[in-house]
Parts: C-alpha cells; structure tokens; sequence
C-alpha cells in the first residue's frame, strides 16, 4: 500500500503522536543503585514470606489511593517510616504509591498520564515523576507497592516495586494475567467490582503458569515475552456492588475457593472501596471486623489495605482553586491520626493471634 493510502486508513483518530522515552533511559537518568536493588529485593522476599506463612506479620498496604503531588505523598512516607519501624514486630508495612487510576467512565487517569492536573497528557514528565518518588520513598527504607494498569509502565518502574496489585476492573483481562505471570513481585489479584470472587481466583490461576505474549523490552523495542509464572499471587477482597466481603463468613468462602482450585489459602482484605461503603471513616470498623477473625485465630488472612493520606476526607480537582496539600483527589482517605489508630489495633491483633493460633496450626 503507497504511503497515500495508508494515511487515508490509519490514525484518523489520532491527533498527535509523541516520542516515548525508553524504559532503558528512564532508567539511566534514575537509576536503581545497589542498595536500593538490595533493599527491593528484601522487601519482595519479607512481602513472599508473610503470604506463605514463614513470617507471622500482617502485611498492610497503606498510602494515598492515588498520588497526585509527590511532595506531599513524601511527607507522607516520611511519617510512614517511623510508624512502621514501631510496628516492626507485628505488622510489615508497604507504602501504597499508585500512580494509575482506573475509571469507571471519565476522570483523572494518574500522575503518569497527567503529572500537570490539566489535560495535558505529558507522560514522559509523569514517568519521571512517578520513578523519581519512588526512589525517594526506597531512600527512606520503605518497601513500595502499586497498581500496575498500562502493560507498557512496569517496564519504568516495576524494578522498584515490592508488592503490586491488578485491579477490580482489569482482573479478568487476559493481558494483565500474563503481564503478572512475569513480574518479579508478589500480586494481589482484586475481586470483581460485581463481587465476583472466583474470577480473582481465576486470575491467580492464570498468572501462575507460564505465558508467551507480546510487549517491550528494556530498550523500548517491541519483543515477545516468555514468562514463567508468578506464584506469589494471591486474592484481594474489596466488596463488589455496595456489599462488603471482609466478614468471618466470607473470608471462609474465598479460602474455600482458593482450597478447591488447589491454590494457597490467604487473603488480604481491602478495608476501603465496597468493603466500606466508600466511606472513608468505615475502614476503621473493617479493620476492627478484621482484627477480630485474627484474634480469634483466623490465619488466611495475610494482609490489609488501607487508602490513607495526610488529611481525611477527598476534594475535587477545581482549576480555579488551590488543592488542599495532603488530601487526596480521588478515593476518600483515612487522616494521618487515625490512621496511626488502625496501625495499633492491627498489630495487637497479630499478637493476639500468635497466642490464639500459632504457627503451623491449621487454617481459622
């Protein structure tokens, strides 16, 4: 086909198309030192070790549901720091640093798609961005945990991640199955937003074999992956339609349903989302739901999610006014207060359950 022809075929609807800068210079221009590469390293290892049962800590995944200004998600990390080497003990501490946001219909994508808050869509600022904090996080001595949405993104930033997440609305995509069969991390697998549960199971399923698909390499160049199965994934529970997940009755469900696909019983519960009615002040009675089963001996579940931020409550991106410093602009969050709150009640939740169902016991 002449040159003519193509263009009267292809791209008509594309506006404008602008050079990607490659994972491989991101890289260069960022880079992950031996230290840092050490301390990712031993965070996947710690996350590995608490989902198998080796280490009797819960994992809590907590941060801002999306970052939107990296100064204040450092400040944030800054306080999260301290909180977790004083729970050390009881509780393994992962920041939530998410950089992409899925919509249900329209919205604000995330920092990678749109650093300026404005539409303008500088990715390659927002690759920057993102791979810059979370460096600065790992800086601190903060094991980091995201969402991995774009299948192209890991290729500039998963080498700094610990623990990563595929979410409600992409858990039944074949694309994001195979890309977890091949990260080198720990993934929670989200049930449905319906609820559906057994379609997370699937996707653990899916993820743990191995997986030949399509993608790019290090360099940017298109390549064919051949990956060789994650078997660190494991189920998230965040409620689906209004209905929460997170009670006794539940969590024995989907450890009866992980049982029968013959895959690791453990969960992690997500204390936001559906599971607290989208109500910000609700993931403190989740988590007191939660801390309840363990004391009472229940060990699948391995961790907890919380959506936290320096101040409470969310507001809307508004041009025409200046955004609150450390309050988020998409999911509601816990404060910096209560959030320190929920941290004691879960690590004496742990202690409690080494005394009521200590390792090596079967399953609550």
């Amino acid at each position: 086909m002449t040159t003519t022809g193509m263009g009267r075929v292809s791209d008509q609807r594309i506006d404008r198309i602008v050079p990607l800068t490659t994972p491989a210079l991101l890289h260069h221009e960022l880079p992950l030192d031996e230290p840092l590469a050490s301390a990712v390293l031993d965070g996947r290892r710690s996350v590995a070790q608490v989902l198998d049962r080796e280490d009797d800590r819960l994992l809590v995944v907590v941060g801002p549901c999306s970052v939107h200004d990296p100064a204040a998600a450092l400040d944030y990390a800054r306080r999260l720091r301290v909180a977790a080497a004083e729970h050390a003990d009881d509780l393994l501490v992962v920041m939530r640093v998410y950089f992409e946001k899925p919509r249900s219909t329209v919205g604000w994508k995330g920092l990678i798609n749109d650093p300026g808050l404005d539409g303008s869509g500088d990715v390659n600022a927002g690759l920057r961005a993102a791979r810059a904090l979370l460096l600065d996080v790992l800086r601190l001595g903060l094991p980091v945990g995201c969402e991995f949405l774009d299948p192209i993104t890991p290729q500039y930033i998963a080498d700094t991640v610990a623990w990563g997440a595929i979410g409600a609305r992409t858990v039944e995509s074949q694309v994001h199955r195979q890309l977890s069969s091949g990260l080198s991390m720990p993934i929670g697998m989200k049930n449905r937003p319906d609820g559906s549960v057994g379609t997370a199971v699937d996707a653990i399923r899916a993820a743990g074999v191995p997986h030949v698909f399509p993608g790019i390499d290090i360099s940017g160049a298109p390549a064919i992956m051949h990956t060789r199965g994650n078997a660190d994934c494991h189920l998230v529970l965040r409620g689906g339609r209004g209905e929460p997940n997170y009670d006794a009755e539940s969590v024995a469900e989907s450890l009866s349903l992980l049982r029968a696909a013959t895959l690791p019983e453990r969960l992690v519960i997500d204390a936001s989302h559906d599971n607290s009615g989208k109500d910000h002040r609700r993931q403190p009675v989740v988590v007191a739901d939660v801390a309840r089963q363990m004391a009472d001996g229940q060990r699948g579940i391995v961790g907890v999610m919380l959506e936290s931020f320096l101040v409470p409550g969310r507001q809307d991106l508004d041009p025409t006014r200046p955004l609150e410093y450390g309050q988020s602009i998409t999911d509601a969050c816990l404060g910096w207060p209560e959030t320190e709150e929920v941290f004691a009640d879960l690590a004496a939740a742990v202690r409690a359950r080494r005394v009521a169902a200590p390792a090596g016991t079967a399953l609550g």
